[in-house]
């Protein structure tokens, strides 16, 4: 039975992201007070941001609009995991913290690679 998504919020990609979003939200309250409205900001808007543009992506109506926003969800997502690497070398998150959201940021990329390539073949 093939059932239609019908909201981005059905989409694997959306749900493990929205995950990734939480995870960063919890592992940023740890990091200093003077990075508030630096690392912390940055990393948690980037991280709304991949959620955002998948959902406006999803309800795009051509493949080429739906993917600038999906292209747009995995620069943020770039921009996270080059901050997660700043994150670590200023010893504000253990190498364990950084390795499982290293692996969280990978899984979330092939995620929004598959919504691109689908949007290219089908709609949804």
């Amino acid at each position: 039975m093939n059932t239609k998504i019908r909201s981005f919020t059905q989409l694997n990609a959306w749900k493990k992201a929205h995950r990734f979003v939480l995870f960063i939200y919890k592992i940023t309250k740890t990091f200093p007070k003077e990075e508030l409205y630096g690392l912390v900001n940055q990393m948690r808007r980037a991280a709304v941001s991949i959620t955002s543009n998948i959902a406006e992506g999803f309800y795009r109506r051509t493949s080429e609009d739906k993917n600038h926003f999906y292209y747009t969800s995995l620069t943020s997502l770039a921009e996270i995991q080059n901050q997660l690497i700043i994150s670590r070398d200023l010893n504000y998150i253990s190498n364990t913290v950084f390795q499982e959201a290293a692996k969280y940021s990978i899984e979330v990329q092939k995620l929004i690679n598959g919504l691109i390539k689908s949007s290219s073949t089908k709609s949804f």
